[in-house]
């Protein structure tokens, strides 16, 4: 039995800590393979933005200080 190219999975979304305390402000994070996928909330069927590993750690410790 030979298995065929398998469908990808969906990426498994977060809202950001940093996020506003209100609905309004929502950005969502998903890891993946090559690094973190960053979108809006409100928008999530819109445009994302691909960031590697290395980026995504760096943001996230300048964002901390």
């Amino acid at each position: 039995m030979s298995l065929g190219p398998q469908p990808a999975s969906e990426p498994v979304w977060f809202k950001s800590s940093y996020s506003g305390g209100n609905a309004t402000e929502c950005v969502e994070a998903a890891f993946v393979s090559t690094g973190v996928l960053v979108r809006d909330s409100k928008v999530p069927d819109g445009s994302r933005v691909a960031v590697s590993a290395e980026a995504w750690c760096r943001f996230v410790a300048v964002s901390g200080q």
